[in-house]
Parts: C-alpha cells; sequence; structure tokens
C-alpha cells in the first residue's frame, strides 16, 4: 500500500523556523522517523512544497499513481486554499490533515481549516509525533473501508 505525505509552504524550513512553534526537528527528520516507524506496513511517498499550484499537481498524480490515501500538512495553505481543498475533493482519496501546533489556540485567522471539511480527521498540536499519529489513523480508516 502506498500513501502520500505532503507537507505545504515554509516546512521546509523546519527546525531553524519559529523552533519554540515547530520544534527542532527538520521535515527530513520527521519524514524519516514516519518512513522507519511504517515500512512494514506501506510505502511512504512525500512531497513538499511552497507553491499551492505544485501540491495541487501532486494531490491529482497521487490517484495516477495510486497512493491509497494522503496524509497532508497544508500548513498556512489551511486557512486560504479552497484551491488545496477542491483537489483532496476531486480525488477522493482519504486524507488525513496534520498540523505541529495546535491551530486552534493559536491567532484567529489560524482556527479555521478549508481542508477539514474534506479530511477523515485532523491531528494538531503533538509536534512531529502527529506525523505518526496521521498515518496509523489513515491506515486504520483504510482498514475499515
Amino acid at each position: 500500500m502506498k500513501l502520500l505525505l505532503l507537507n505545504g509552504p515554509n516546512l521546509n524550513l523546519l527546525g531553524t523556523r519559529e523552533p519554540d512553534i515547530y520544534g527542532r526537528e527538520t521535515l527530513d527528520d520527521i519524514i524519516q522517523a514516519v518512513v522507519n516507524q511504517f515500512s512494514d506496513h506501506c510505502v511512504i511517498e512525500h512531497f513538499q512544497s511552497n507553491s499551492e499550484g505544485a501540491l495541487v499537481d501532486r494531490i491529482h498524480q497521487a490517484k495516477l499513481d495510486g497512493c491509497a490515501g494522503i496524509v497532508i500538512n497544508p500548513a498556512a495553505y489551511t486557512h486560504t486554499s479552497v484551491a488545496l481543498r477542491d483537489a483532496i475533493s476531486s480525488v477522493d482519496l482519504p486524507t488525513v490533515e496534520v498540523h505541529l501546533s495546535n491551530i486552534h489556540s493559536r491567532e484567529e485567522f489560524r482556527q479555521h481549516s478549508f481542508i477539514a471539511p474534506v479530511a477523515v480527521g485532523q491531528i494538531s498540536g503533538f509536534g512531529s509525533l502527529g506525523y505518526g499519529l496521521a498515518v496509523q489513523a489513515l491506515l486504520n480508516h483504510l482498514q475499515r473501508a
């Protein structure tokens, strides 16, 4: 089984970007930990872009590539991107939204997610641990389907 781990803008700066909010681990550290944790259960493909269009294109490609589901940290696009929401909805792949910080305890504009209504669930506020929780939740969802 193949899953897509998709990361949005500025997550390439993890480890140095506001470490008091996002932690000191790099995105590569997080991806490697998830790949190692789930290597016996699935293949994890991963992609990060600061470009909304590239993320939309990768969501479309996930369906064509035979991915069974998506774990996405849309980052700032969570709160602004109808395009990402529509891309997720259009490919009809189960998707779990993940955030390092608790978006519901942050600034008001960060508390709304365009992605949540088309996701099977959302995990936020557990730092890098949330990525593993999101993959596990997606695998559990796929097993029940």
